[in-house]
């Protein structure tokens, strides 16, 4: 659909209208949709979904910028809660398999870094398709993980349809020593 300024209309009702447009694509997809995507389907650039987006964003709607595209995340599936983890590149793979076989949703990564603060990268990792997306992006684009600004150190927001889920997920994450309290200490021991 592609919209032009009408006179009766006004500029003011013609990016509202491409705003609830964006909106409802967003609710209606079961998938991430690229800007590129929206742009088509409103008609505007991809520059312009960007700006866009970040309106939005200003209003309060929760959207997510993840590698696969925008996500507008209107209710929480379950529980939540962050979880420090400490590990290597090398065991991603092995972190976000642990989570999902558990049933848990990896949403984001965290990283505090000493000039810029808290940095945060969007996941939505939940099934062993995502996970195999995010390491062919990872891999493809060159890009260090976020967890090497903070020698592995980071933290996740992870979700689970409910506390029995959410202590099997903790507790493989301990198990593999993955979570950050299994290295408190070490450091000094060395």
């Amino acid at each position: 659909m592609t919209y032009t300024v009408n006179k009766r209309k006004g500029v003011k009702k013609l990016r509202e209208e491409i705003l609830r447009s964006i909106l409802d694509n967003l609710r209606e997809s079961r998938e991430p949709v690229t800007g590129t995507e929206l742009a088509q389907r409103v008609g505007a650039s991809r520059q312009t979904i960007v700006q866009y987006i970040a309106i939005l964003k200003s209003r309060g709607y929760d959207i997510w910028s993840t590698p696969r595209g925008y996500v507008l995340n209107e209710s929480s599936q379950g529980i939540r809660k962050l979880v420090a983890v400490k590990h290597d590149v090398e065991q991603i793979r092995e972190e976000l398999e642990t989570v999902v076989q558990h049933g848990g949703k990896v949403l984001d990564v965290m990283v505090e870094h000493p000039v810029y603060g808290e940095i945060r990268g969007n996941l939505n990792v939940s099934s062993s398709d995502d996970i195999e997306r995010f390491m062919a992006l990872l891999k493809s684009s060159n890009a260090e993980p976020l967890l090497v600004l903070s020698k592995g150190v980071h933290i996740h927001t992870i979700e689970a349809p409910d506390e029995a889920t959410m202590k099997k997920v903790l507790e493989a994450l301990r198990t593999k020593r993955f979570l950050l309290e299994h290295h408190l200490g070490k450091e000094e021991e060395s």
